[in-house]
């Protein structure tokens, strides 16, 4: 085997093939334009690869314990390839504006926002239609060639990584048994807590009335806060605010608060890595956004979007794990936590513990 012959090198240096030049007014840049969104595009090939393990490991009746430790590490490439996608903006940046406007116009009408792979990156993932900025008062596919958009109807009507994450978390053992409840418990330390603060407000001899009464009331607004994954009207359904149902929250937070377990430990760095690529993915489009703005100012994208401002709400509002962002609001110090029960805890550690014992 040859190394040009195995990575098809012939065709690969070939493709790069500048609209500039082959109009005869060669712009220098269009070259580096043309190879950071091929690779742009090598790399959403690669991501949806990684997809495919977590979208067979995570079943809708099953999920074989064995397999998350292949998905974390999928997730975790996932976020590595992201973070290259990042930093290729700092290559695109060092072509400046008036280098871009010597080939720009040569693109209308092709733009990014048709790359029918990072979509099928975004539903995958969980992205939902109706948290979609619109796009000129058209669908988000309406741009794209008719094979993608069947694609992605397709993937669509499909369930995403983040639904079945959440089946996932609906099954999370260790939250109930017969003599504990993780949530019955948590409740009750919530509570200790919230009664701590108030005594130590009312004991404070440095707050005036004034200081008193604003701390007592973030006090209860924080209490709002918390009855809201503790005490939602229907607990089948999301409640209002949140996209997975209560108790999966609860699993996620139950998770999150006692990760040191050995049990919890990969479900916990699975949590995480979604975070992770959510939070990557809004980088890259803050980036790309500010990019933008600093190549075209207010002039609208080649695709007909309103350009930057486009990119900036949708870094804002296309996320797909936001949730389990706003779990942080629930956590509590691990000195507050409710202990496990002995029994509880010796099922989430490792068996041969016992057995040496």
């Amino acid at each position: 085997m040859n190394y040009a012959d195995y990575l098809k090198l012939d065709q690969l240096l070939s493709i790069q093939q500048p609209e500039s030049d082959r109009l005869g007014r060669p712009a220098r840049d269009e070259l580096l334009f043309i190879i950071v969104h091929q690779a742009y595009e090598l790399w959403f090939k690669q991501i949806l690869n990684e997809l495919d393990v977590a979208d067979q490991a995570f079943t809708e009746d099953h999920v074989d314990d064995a397999d998350i430790g292949k998905v974390v590490h999928a997730l975790d490439r996932i976020a590595v390839v992201l973070r290259v996608l990042v930093n290729q903006i700092d290559i695109l940046e060092t072509m400046t504006p008036l280098d871009f406007l010597e080939f720009r116009d040569l693109l209308i009408p092709a733009s990014g926002f048709q790359s029918a792979q990072f979509r099928q990156i975004e539903v995958r993932l969980g992205l939902m239609p109706e948290a979609r900025i619109s796009f000129n008062g058209q669908s988000y596919k309406s741009k794209l060639r008719a094979i993608d958009q069947r694609l992605l109807s397709k993937l669509e009507s499909q369930s995403s990584l983040a639904d079945r994450v959440e089946t996932w978390l609906l099954r999370t053992p260790f939250v109930v048994w017969k003599d504990w409840d993780f949530e019955d418990a948590y409740s009750r330390a919530v509570a200790t807590m919230f009664a701590n603060e108030r005594h130590m407000i009312s004991e404070n001899p440095e707050l005036d009335q004034e200081q008193h009464d604003r701390q007592l009331r973030n006090v209860e607004q924080s209490e709002d806060a918390f009855r809201s994954i503790l005490q939602p009207v229907d607990g089948t359904v999301a409640a209002p605010g949140w996209r997975f149902r209560p108790q999966a929250l609860l699993a996620a937070l139950f998770i999150n608060l006692y990760r040191d377990e050995p049990a919890l430990q990969l479900p916990y760095r699975l949590l995480t890595a979604l975070m992770d690529i959510d939070e990557l993915l809004s980088t890259w489009r803050h980036r790309h956004a500010l990019m933008v703005q600093r190549m075209i100012g207010r002039k609208i994208g080649t695709g007909g979007s309103s350009g930057h401002d486009y990119l900036k709400n949708s870094a804002e509002k296309h996320r797909m794990f936001g949730d389990l962002f706003a779990l942080a609001t629930f956590l509590i110090p691990r000195s507050a936590l409710p202990p496990l029960p002995p029994h509880v805890q010796r099922a989430m550690r490792y068996q041969y513990t016992d057995t040496a014992s």
